[in-house]
């Protein structure tokens, strides 16, 4: 709740004690920039919107002593004039989740660090980060862990996958809870994730710039490239290591945060992230003990801070993803998950080209899935490793040149 007082000292949650005389509160930091109507839901939410409109209509509501409407923001240090009643409903403040001692322990195991204004955890691979139809363990529903019983419930920042791993930011307050998240929507945020890769692109840093969009026919559950519909959507990779042509340990640093962004421009350009059966289909598992979980991990994320000073923090890799790297010969000390800036744009001619192959290797897979269905089971025509150079370009911000075809020299004389 924000820093409001009222003239008489009144606590704004006690209708009883102010329904009958007007109501002055002092904006907090907290509520810096926030819109009117949504500073009465946060700090009178017995107050209904319908009656924040109809008070606004009347000049009922006044901040420093002027009429407001219920999209105007507020400034720190201002006065809002509130009048007497309106209660739709006795409310007080919220009820805790009560968890149980394993829920805390599994909350206290996530934490990386926290302070006054945010906490940082290291999100397993299997937890969804907010609850669905049926779910009841996540992330969301064990905030209540790091919040005293006068505290404000924590909150989400940003999301992760259900099965990706890492850095997950819960703000403390409303008000840092606004802050970062003008941060993440400003793109000022900077991520890396790191992932394991089947095969190796031919270009070694690149940026992947390929809009994407619901596929049809999912149901909104999978995303693909599409040039004409699709929101923008702009990835920079950087291959750390290989094991041989078999695998590549990679940095992705996303620039927009669309949905699935990271496993659909690697599968994309031919190179499907290690255990995402989603969008690589049964390419995207590795023979041999290799887990068939997935291999993509936020490892650091770099944002400002309400008090001045970077909030930057690291993840620890899960167990499955750190034998892997073992496994695979990846020493971790050859990253330093340094955010960059990354090539230029990619030209808009070959974005189009991109588009183009990513459809119709799309509408591939989807005849093939009509087949399986039915009596045709041939096998579906997998996405070669050039299409590579058609997706990603250089840090000149050309497009990587394509491998000349091997040539046979002519025969000298008959074979014996």
């Amino acid at each position: 709740m924000s820093d409001a007082s009222e003239g008489s000292g009144q606590n704004p949650w006690d209708s009883s004690k102010s329904s009958a005389n007007v109501r002055q509160f002092t904006v907090g930091k907290d509520d810096d920039g926030v819109r009117l109507d949504r500073w009465f839901k946060r700090n009178l939410p017995q107050i209904g919107f319908a009656m924040v409109s109809r008070w606004a209509r009347t000049g009922q509501i006044r901040v420093d002593g002027k009429r407001a409407k219920p999209e105007d923001r507020l400034a720190t240090g201002q006065v809002l004039r509130v009048p007497p009643g309106g209660e739709s409903h006795e409310r007080g403040p919220r009820k805790r989740v009560e968890l149980t001692e394993d829920e805390i322990a599994q909350a206290d195991s996530m934490l990386i660090t926290q302070d006054k204004a945010a906490i940082a955890l290291n999100k397993p691979p299997g937890l969804a980060t907010q609850g669905g139809t049926g779910m009841k363990n996540h992330v969301d529903r064990l905030l209540d862990a790091f919040a005293g019983e006068k505290d404000p419930r924590p909150r989400l920042i940003h999301r992760l996958d259900k099965d990706t791993s890492g850095v997950l930011l819960v703000a403390r307050s409303p008000g840092s809870a606004a802050f970062f998240s003008k941060r993440f929507s400003g793109r000022s945020a900077k991520k890396i994730y790191w992932a394991l890769i089947v095969g190796v692109p031919e270009v070694q840093d690149g940026v992947i710039e390929a809009p994407l969009a619901k596929q049809p026919g999912t149901g909104g559950e999978k995303m693909h490239v599409d040039e004409k519909d699709g929101q923008p959507a702009k990835t920079r990779y950087r291959v750390v290591d290989r094991a041989g042509n078999r695998a590549a340990w990679v940095e992705l640093q996303p620039f927009t945060g669309r949905t699935h962004q990271l496993r659909v421009h690697m599968a994309a350009i031919g190179h499907p992230i290690v255990g995402d059966g989603k969008y690589g289909g049964q390419d995207a598992f590795l023979t041999g003990s290799i887990s068939r979980k997935m291999h993509l991990h936020a490892r650091r994320l770099i944002i400002d801070h309400p008090d001045g000073v970077p909030l930057d923090v690291m993840a620890e890799l899960p167990e499955h993803f750190a034998s892997s790297m073992e496994q695979l010969g990846f020493d971790e000390n050859d990253s330093d998950a340094r955010p960059e800036e990354g090539p230029g744009p990619m030209p808009k001619d070959l974005q189009k080209k991109v588009a183009r192959q990513h459809a119709k290797q799309v509408r591939k897979d989807m005849r093939g899935e009509r087949r399986s269905r039915g009596t045709d089971t041939r096998p579906k025509k997998k996405l070669g490793k050039k299409s590579t150079a058609k997706f990603a370009k250089g840090p000149s911000g050309k497009p990587a040149p394509r491998r000349k075809p091997a040539t046979r020299k002519p025969s000298k004389g008959p074979r014996r």
